[in-house]
């Protein structure tokens, strides 16, 4: 895959696929949950802060917009300090500043001051945690990989439905402040999840002599010569575009049944169908995305996930009624868990165990442009029109589209190659075989004269018996 990052897994370790692997899963899992869920769940909150600091839903709409913009936009950095530091460190200090966020907000006098703390703080400490588990579990799973990130992927929902209720309570008991308090102490689970992530450990022979090369290596920290990478660079348009798009139906959902003349509660109740149908649409998705004949074509998986979904956001325009919305929100959920499970697989089957810090940390930077676009603008489209319907067609085409991209783009830009190795590793153990094989035929010779030399031996005995244990008596 050419020039390689600095903290790529050591070069001759195959990954376990099993053993710590499991305990790498359950972190990468738990950080999930927390980065893409503790956004959502904060909203909770948000009633009370407009009470007390005397403003409007906007401005508290910003602490979750900030959250997911410093857990986006901060790819690139966290991909420098993988490289420079490893992953455990990282995830240990993002630990401590997404608890610390949360608990600095839990004293603020101010909004500003929260956007501070709960936003630029604790978003950060999330994105610190977020990348370099996705690269642990990279590393840890090979064949079962698919599956892995599933399971990882379904964080996502299971804590979406817990946290939620959980901030609710928190509210009705301790009011925001302690709320964010007890929250914050349970960010620092993030710490416990860094500490889970024990690097592969290389051969001890090896060590001595690629101690020059990791040297040389060191000094690339954050590698752009994915860019020369064609599947690349059209996996990270689709997902530009695909972002603009999918997380608006989410957002908007809610407020189309409210508008509909639907209880706040039973309105609210379509988040928790869509959720629940994701958590276990992850997990299938990942165990037939690793079957033998379905992960070499796991992108055009992916793409049909994401016409999967657009489908499903043109079909949910024309919804009148609850009834056409609750079957919206199952089919969504099923779609959107489809994309959440294979969207970090296919770009590891794409630029491979060696880039992939690099990549995912320039992929989610752009993703993070796409983030801050696609819901204000469905938004000011919403305001402009009065009519939910043009919002959801608006996104559907856009999820459509970034599927055509993806699967037209890789099937007549990028050409079929022979499979050649993609990994040092790879590379390593073929040209041990090679050398193996080269010595085969001296190795046969030796044999052959010791052969020769044992029969001329006994021939000279002329017929003496030599006894042994098994043939005396």
């Amino acid at each position: 895959m050419g020039a390689v990052v600095a903290d790529d897994g050591p070069s001759g370790v195959k990954a376990p696929d099993g053993g710590w692997g499991w305990a790498v899963l359950f972190g990468c899992f738990i950080i999930t949950g927390f980065s893409y869920a503790f956004p959502k769940a904060v909203s909770v909150f948000f009633k009370e802060l407009i009470r007390e600091f005397g403003i409007g839903y906007s401005d508290t709409a910003w602490i979750s917009s900030i959250l997911l913009a410093m857990l986006y936009g901060t790819g690139p950095l966290c991909s420098v300090c993988v490289n420079r530091f490893g992953c455990r460190p990282v995830m240990l200090v993002g630990g401590l500043f997404a608890s610390m966020g949360m608990v600095i907000a839990s004293f603020c006098t101010s909004i500003v001051q929260i956007y501070l703390t709960a936003g630029v703080i604790t978003g950060l400490g999330l994105a610190l945690n977020f990348q370099p588990s996705l690269i642990m579990l990279n590393r840890y799973f090979d064949k079962r990989r698919p599956l892995a990130n599933g399971l990882s992927a379904a964080g996502s929902p299971v804590f979406l439905c817990a946290l939620s209720p959980l901030g609710q309570i928190l509210q009705h008991e301790y009011g925001w402040r302690g709320g964010f308090l007890i929250l914050g102490g349970m960010l620092l689970n993030c710490c416990v999840c860094g500490a889970l992530m024990r690097p592969l450990e290389p051969p001890k022979k090896s060590e001595a002599n690629k101690e020059p090369a990791e040297k040389k290596v060191k000094k690339k920290l954050l590698d752009f010569s994915v860019f020369k990478d064609g599947g690349f660079v059209i996996y990270a348009l689709a997902a530009s575009i695909m972002v603009l798009g999918l997380f608006v139906p989410p957002v908007f959902v809610v407020s189309y049944a409210k508008d509909l003349g639907y209880q706040d509660t039973k309105a609210a109740f379509l988040l928790t169908i869509l959720g629940f149908i994701d958590i276990f649409a992850r997990p299938i998705c990942g165990m037939v995305a690793g079957l033998k004949w379905v992960r070499p074509r796991c992108v055009y998986l992916f793409s049909f996930a994401m016409i999967f979904n657009g489908f499903t956001d043109l079909m949910g325009s024309m919804s009148v009624d609850y009834g056409g919305l609750v079957v919206f929100c199952i089919f969504f959920g099923i779609s959107y868990g489809m994309v959440g499970a294979l969207q970090f697989e296919v770009l590891m089957a794409i630029v491979g165990t060696q880039k992939f810090s690099s990549a995912i940390g320039l992929v989610l930077l752009a993703e993070a442009m796409a983030v801050l676009i696609g819901p204000p603008s469905a938004g000011k489209l919403l305001d402009a029109t009065g009519r939910y319907m043009f919002v959801f067609i608006i996104a559907g085409i856009e999820v459509t589209t970034s599927a055509l991209v993806l699967a037209l783009g890789n099937f007549f830009c990028i050409k079929k190659k022979p499979e050649e190795p993609h990994t040092k590793e790879e590379a390593a153990e073929r040209e041990e075989l090679n050398k193996s094989e080269d010595k085969a035929p001296e190795d046969a010779k030796v044999d052959s004269i010791e052969v020769e030399q044992f029969l001329k031996d006994e021939s000279e005995k002329n017929g003496e018996v030599v006894t042994n244990p098994e043939t005396c008596v």
